[in-house]
């Protein structure tokens, strides 16, 4: 059989009418129209899954049928890449900026030893500026007590042992004491600090450091020694500034960071600290003959090292020192995030021997100390028999 295939409906004037056979005879007439086969392809609806569908969605990638949360989403994540792209190496950066401690050469200036050792400090006169339990005496009235003397290997700075309950006048408003401060004032170098024997004892308070006392704290200072009471926390090394300088930063040190801010304002005016071993100070480091307290001032930073009298190094035994032989200091004190230059000048060397007062009085009670800190120090004079320093010298190099 064979039907036209001409694309639309055959035009007829009525019912058509045909005769189907078989071998067998007639079987059926049929009318009515012919069936119709166009050879146009039906279009079929879409279904999720197939092309046809798929051909109807708007591309993803194409920005222009995006919505607005589409495009909050898009940029939190471009933030978040720029953060973990340039925020974090500039991070890491800081975290790994350290100084360039350039060796330096280093020539002698300066030196206090021998019989003229107090020739060149002035002595602090009246009562402490710390709050100490102490009357500060004037130089000839502590040579007449025997407070201050030297030798030709050696200087002494001492408390009174004097006077006890019995004495007229007695030490009731503080037992006397002594404060020198050197006639030359510094801006930098190397200070070598040759130190035979250490004060300690219940009630005292002494150190070794360097300010300008007429400028304090605008002009900085640094404790190169300094300890309370019996001293079984070993040495103590800080800085005390005014406001912006900080040490949490990388340092490169054997010490115990014991605190980061050295402003003077924040936590009492406990400065940046930086704890060394017990042995460095009081009654151990004096029976090892003491040692140096060495201590580089430079634009770059402060650094001090402490070597025991059997391990100086033998450039500074032969006055040639040189801090970029010595390895890592005991104390760190960068310039990461500390203008050392506008920090730190017009420095006097200082040494004293305080008693009681803001620190070693606040944590007496603490220190296994028996009575007061006032009452001890006035009625026990024989307590204060190993409240002394002994240096054999202070050298100061200046670099060239």
């Amino acid at each position: 059989m064979g039907w036209e295939n001409s694309g639309r409906m055959p035009k007829t004037a009525g019912p058509a009418s045909f005769e189907v056979r078989d071998a067998g005879g007639p079987v059926e007439l049929v009318s009515g129209p012919p069936p119709y086969y166009s050879t146009e392809q039906q279009q079929l609806p879409p279904r999720r899954g197939n092309m046809a569908y798929a051909q109807t969605k708007t591309p993803w990638w194409n920005a222009r049928y995006w919505r607005k949360r589409t495009w909050a989403i898009v940029v939190t994540i471009i933030v978040i890449i720029l953060v973990v792209c340039i925020v974090a190496p500039l991070e890491v950066a800081k975290a790994n900026k350290y100084p360039d401690y350039t060796a330096l050469n280093y020539t002698l200036s300066d030196s206090y030893n021998g019989t003229t050792f107090f020739d060149k400090f002035d002595y602090f006169t009246g009562y402490d500026p710390a709050s100490g339990f102490v009357h500060y005496v004037p130089q000839e009235q502590a040579e007449s007590l025997n407070l201050t003397y030297t030798t030709t290997d050696s200087a002494f700075l001492k408390v009174d042992t004097s006077v006890g309950p019995t004495s007229s006048p007695d030490a009731s408003t503080g037992r006397f004491s002594v404060r020198v401060t050197s006639k030359t004032q510094y801006d930098s170098g190397l200070f070598v600090f040759d130190v035979k024997h250490t004060p300690y004892g219940c009630g005292t308070w002494p150190a070794l450091w360097l300010a300008d006392p007429d400028h304090w704290p605008d002009n900085g200072e640094i404790d190169v020694m300094e300890a309370v009471n019996n001293a079984t926390d070993g040495n103590q090394m800080t800085l005390h500034t005014t406001d912006q300088c900080t040490m949490d930063v990388k340092r490169k040190m054997s010490g115990s960071t014991l605190t980061a801010d050295c402003y003077n304002a924040t936590d009492d005016n406990a400065g940046c600290g930086v704890s060394d071993a017990v042995s460095s100070y009081g009654s151990t480091y004096n029976e090892a003959d003491g040692g140096i307290m060495a201590m580089e001032w430079r634009a770059e930073g402060i650094r001090l090292w402490a070597f025991g009298r059997d391990g100086i190094p033998t450039d500074i035994t032969n006055k040639s020192p040189d801090p970029s032989t010595w390895g890592e200091a005991t104390a760190d004190f960068p310039d990461t995030n500390c203008d050392i230059g506008s920090h730190f000048k017009n420095q006097s060397i200082i040494v004293n021997i305080d008693l009681c007062g803001s620190w070693a009085g606040n944590v007496y009670a603490q220190s296994g100390c028996p009575s007061n800190c006032t009452d001890y120090v006035a009625n026990n004079p024989d307590a204060f028999t190993n409240a002394f320093w002994e240096f054999g010298s202070f050298e100061v190099y200046k670099a060239s």
